[in-house]
């Protein structure tokens, strides 16, 4: 079977390498612009509505810019672990993302991404946020430290991955698995019919 070459273009707002695979083995071929939004500009914010205000910075920061293709639907998207009320992004440090994952051990988080998605034609922009439990292995000390090791966590939010050497840890997840890659493809299905498009036209032959 021939995959169509793609009627709409998706540009994605940002450098996650995950989020751009995400997209692809859903059969998206994304141009990718990166934001280069500040990520700890914004303070004082619950971590659902945190990750929402940054994928709509990314979003924005991306939408005017002259490599966006005309016409194109642009996605920003930001994620953020929730753990006892407080919003985990990237640990960035080595002692960082250890201390979270001895707090995270054999517990349960919530996971949520915020996903902004702009017609560049018609200027339409919608918003909305995923959340997904995750649930963590409890997981020894010696691990966390050969984790660590890997430098995957340091810059990933909430200092794990799903799809990478992380997935061991992670025991189960309740609600949509891509979401807590980075990407909720449901969720971006549905905006993208929301701003009259359709989600087969952005599949592109690969």
């Amino acid at each position: 079977m021939t995959v169509p070459t793609p009627r709409r273009r998706l540009v994605l707002a940002s450098q996650s390498p995950a989020r751009l695979a995400t997209l692809r083995r859903a059969g998206i071929e994304p141009v990718v612009v990166v934001s280069g939004v500040d990520e700890d500009q914004l303070t004082g914010l619950g971590p659902a509505d945190l990750a929402l205000r940054l994928a709509e910075l990314k979003c924005r920061a991306v939408v005017g810019r002259p490599e966006v293709p005309q016409g194109a639907l642009v996605l920003g998207c930001d994620s953020v672990l929730e753990l006892d009320g407080e919003a985990l992004g990237k640990p960035g440090t080595p002692q960082e993302a250890t201390r979270r994952w001895q707090q995270m051990r054999g517990r349960s988080a919530v996971l949520h991404t915020g996903h902004c998605l702009a017609d560049a034609g018609s200027g339409r922009t919608l918003s909305r946020t995923a959340s997904t439990v995750v649930h963590f292995a409890q997981v020894s000390d010696e691990e966390i430290a050969a984790y660590v090791a890997t430098g995957e966590p340091l810059h990933v939010a909430g200092a794990f991955t799903l799809d990478g050497f992380g997935g061991g840890f992670v025991t189960g997840v309740e609600g949509d698995h891509h979401n807590v890659i980075g990407v909720s493809l449901p969720v971006l299905r549905e905006l993208v019919a929301e701003v009259g498009g359709s989600w087969t036209d952005l599949w592109s032959d690969l």
